[in-house]
């Protein structure tokens, strides 16, 4: 059985992308831009402001970083045993049983591979919802129209393109300026809102204790679709597995990063939404600020000054065309893994190759980006589209968390003692109560995140369209399996290699 050839400098790529010499600081300040915590929920306030209000804002993330935290703890648990660069794609085969190794690796492979490309939609689609909001605020009469949007939106996406097939020598200096942009882009709008906002601030009732549906659904129902919001700015924590080749004792430093960052977002973030609430003057003028949007009408209000609103938003501008070039750099090294082990089928002898000259490979980012501007077309068709593709981003993610935990929660002890390995942390007696509460967080979360997010539904633009999306990724997932992988496809390679260079970092 023939497999697609790689060599040893392709599939050991992380160097070659600037993701080098990485400290157990520089981990968490790149896995902290990653996540992108603070900006990624401010950016995504139109949907979680209909669906409970200031309620959902606050207690709703905390009940959101419970779920993510309960699913990081067990994640840390099996990268601590297993420090592995393919993260979720790598313990689905180790930890399975032998039967069902081959089909849940591949299964899981491709739902990261998935949900990193639609992440990295989610980043460009957001910013250029920014854009036309500027626009707005400083022009009432301009009506922003999806085509609109959709060129602001291949805008963005062009330039992580260029920059990571062009330019992969300055992204680690990119990434530097990224971090430090957002560090400094937290204090400086929490500053600024709450002395500008001084003698205005709400009150706490209207803070913490607010409710608003405007869904249509039941209450309870409302409550877990505004947590769409919070999950969002805390999903990708899997990010620092991707690192762990370039990381000092990864068995160590990887999972501290995985919690930490996870932390870091929500603790940063809470900090956050608790300024805007206090510091918005008119909670209904936000909910109904459609144009420019809920955190810029927040801006607004809160510095009653459209210069001083524009210089706040382009902290959130910027830290998202930041963050897009990373995503565009791990959603493709994602397809590269799976692709040098032939997960693509056919297409994998075209996507594996790293360019010669330029050191990147080429073909996976250019896959990546088109599959992006793709998710960008169904701006042009729904007036959601930011809740399909920031739902489709998470549950598709979400997925590739269920499968290596549900795993260890089934088999336990016995499924973290394949391969050679010395862990020296373990949840212990914990694991599995902790793996149930994750479990179940996934499953409902994900389940509800398909759902319309305001009923009825009057027309097809009003829809949900994360169902197709979700749906097409399973087809086309199990059309290759079928077709080639079931017969190629053999699971992740060199496992015991990599894990041993992991150890012995």
């Amino acid at each position: 059985m023939e497999k697609t050839s790689i060599s040893h400098t392709e599939r050991h790529f992380a160097p070659e992308s600037g993701l080098r010499n990485f400290s157990f600081l520089s981990s968490l300040g790149l896995a902290f831009t990653l996540l992108n915590s603070w900006t990624a929920m401010s950016g995504s306030l139109g949907l979680v402001l209909p669906s409970g209000g200031s309620i959902s804002m606050i207690w709703g993330l905390l009940t959101s970083a419970v779920g993510t935290l309960l699913m990081v703890l067990s994640l840390a648990e099996i990268c601590h045993a297993f420090p592995m660069s393919g993260g979720q794609y790598d313990w689905a085969y180790i930890l399975a049983p032998r039967r069902y190794k081959v089909g849940l690796s591949f299964f899981t492979g491709w739902m990261a591979t998935a949900g990193w490309i639609a992440l990295s939609a989610t980043a460009a689609s957001l910013g250029a919802s920014l854009i036309t909001g500027i626009i707005t605020l400083w022009h009432p009469t301009y009506v922003a129209q999806p085509w609109h949007q959709f060129l602001l939106y291949v805008g963005i996406v062009a330039q992580a393109f260029f920059l990571n097939v062009f330019s992969v020598r300055a992204l680690p200096h990119i990434d530097r300026l990224a971090g430090l942009w957002s560090m400094c882009g937290i204090v400086t709008v929490v500053v600024v809102c709450l002395a500008c906002a001084r003698g205005r601030y709400q009150p706490p009732g209207e803070v913490f204790a607010q409710w608003t549906n405007e869904t249509g659904w039941p209450d309870g129902m409302a409550f877990i679709l505004g947590l769409l919001q919070s999950v969002f700015g805390l999903t990708g924590f899997d990010a620092a597995t991707h690192m762990i080749e370039e990381m000092p004792k990864p068995a160590i430093n990887a999972p501290r990063v995985m919690v930490s960052a996870v932390l870091m977002g929500a603790a940063t973030s809470w900090v956050f939404m608790v300024v805007l609430l206090f510091c918005l003057s008119s909670f209904t003028e936000v909910l109904e600020a459609t144009a420019t949007g809920p955190l810029l009408m927040i801006y607004y209000q809160a510095t009653r000054s459209k210069v001083g609103a524009t210089c706040l938003i382009m902290f959130n501008l910027m830290a998202f065309v930041f963050v897009q070039q990373v995503l565009i750099t791990i959603s493709s090294r994602m397809l590269l893994a799976i692709a040098r082990d032939r997960g693509m089928g056919h297409l994998s002898r075209f996507l594996a190759p790293v360019h010669p000259h330029l050191k990147v490979p080429v073909q996976s980012i250019c896959f990546c980006t088109f599959w992006v501007v793709v998710f960008g077309l169904i701006n042009l068709g729904s007036s959601i589209a930011s809740n399909a593709i920031l739902s489709s981003s998470v549950v598709l993610l979400q997925i590739s968390y269920f499968v290596p935990i549900l795993l260890i929660f089934i088999r336990g002890q016995p499924a973290l003692e394949g391969y050679n390995h010395s862990a020296r942390w373990s949840l212990g007696k914990l694991r599995r109560p902790i793996a149930l509460g994750a479990l179940i967080f996934l499953f409902v979360t994900s389940i509800t995140f398909m759902f319309p997010p305001a009923i009825p539904v009057p027309t097809g633009s009003k829809m949900n369209w994360v169902v197709l999306v979700v749906g097409i990724v399973w087809i086309m997932c199990a059309a290759t399996w079928f077709i080639d992988a079931r017969k190629m496809f053999e699971g992740p390679s060199e496992l015991e290699e990599r894990l041993a260079i992991s150890h012995s970092s």
